[in-house]
């Protein structure tokens, strides 16, 4: 008998896992589209490359942000500019199970039981990356859990014993992320970021303990809001009748100023230096970077490292 709407949909979402890890494996260079059309199985298949451009526009369509950095004419190249799926855990049952296997992906099988999967299906047989794998902190189920459950949860963080309300748990260029307000801070809530591999001890109270706390500042998916960095001003030149472009790609400055020969000095807070860099890449010579030099050099030095490391 063939199934209705109601069929099984794990197949397609794990094929979608696959791809999204393996593109945020290889962060730097991209990976070519033959090598993913092998990952998500598409290999010897009709339309193969078509298949491919679909599950794409899926993960795309999730927040996560792909791009060919390939030129016309050349095999093409996918690279994963931002890896922010929003993993919010306030979600549907359906949805909670499709993150469990998301994330049992990027484990191993001892967590199979836990997370209510049958037996075998811990990924081992898929194509995940062992960078991948090794990535994925310990205490990152734990967290998790927290956050759905609403559990108060407590974890030693950069030598000092912290307990925190979680509020979402996200992953970011590579590394996951628990926003929390700490108990101390409730009178007046501060959302705080965790990097969750630098927590220690961490255990989870009982469900509900917790109390519900603000949404983070920075909940839009425009990169350039999310506070990854320490804050820098960042002043960039660029022809007045490119204002417009620079505003589309990074948001509002803070401020800005005419330069004479009809350009304009624009400053910007920048709290997310690889958001910053990407969205320089592709505005290119409509605009320079005036200060500070550090953020200069760190805008050239990637250039270079994109380029094989040859110097201009």
């Amino acid at each position: 008998m063939v199934k209705g709407p109601g069929r099984d949909q794990r197949g397609p979402m794990e094929r979608l896992v696959r791809i999204a890890a393996y593109l945020q494996a290889h962060p730097e260079v991209g990976v070519l589209g033959e090598e993913l059309i092998k990952v998500a199985g598409f290999e010897g298949g009709r339309d193969a490359g078509t298949q491919l451009k679909r599950e794409l526009g899926h993960l795309e369509a999730q927040g996560w942000q792909i791009e060919n950095v390939n030129g016309p004419g050349e095999p093409a190249r996918y690279r994963m500019t931002t890896v922010d799926n929003r993993l919010r855990v306030r979600l549907t049952p359906g949805q909670q199970a499709e993150l469990r296997r998301a994330v049992l992906l990027a484990r191993r099988e001892d967590l199979v039981q836990r997370l209510g999967l049958p037996a075998g299906s811990a990924g081992d047989e898929l194509p995940v990356p062992a960078a991948v794998r090794a990535a994925t902190p310990d205490a990152l189920p734990l967290v998790v859990d927290a956050v759905r459950d609403h559990q108060l949860l407590s974890f030693t963080y950069k030598g000092t014993r912290r307990t925190v309300h979680p509020e979402s748990v996200r992953n970011q260029n590579g590394t996951w992320y628990l926003r929390a307000v700490e108990d101390a801070d409730l009178a007046e809530p501060v959302v705080k970021a965790f990097v969750v591999s630098r927590m220690s001890g961490a255990e989870a109270h009982a469900p509900g303990s917790a109390q519900r706390v603000p949404a983070v500042r920075h909940t839009g998916l425009h990169p350039m809001s999310w506070e990854i960095d320490p804050p820098v001003e960042v002043t960039l030149r660029t022809p007045a009748h490119y204002e417009d472009d620079v505003r589309r790609w990074l948001g509002e400055p803070e401020g800005v100023e005419p330069d004479g020969d009809g350009a304009v000095r624009m400053r910007y807070r920048v709290t997310h230096r690889a958001a910053l860099r990407t969205r320089l890449n592709e505005l290119g010579d409509r605009v320079r970077i005036v200060e500070p030099e550090e953020v200069r050099a760190e805008v050239i030095a990637a250039l270079d490292a994109a380029r094989g490391g040859s110097t201009r």
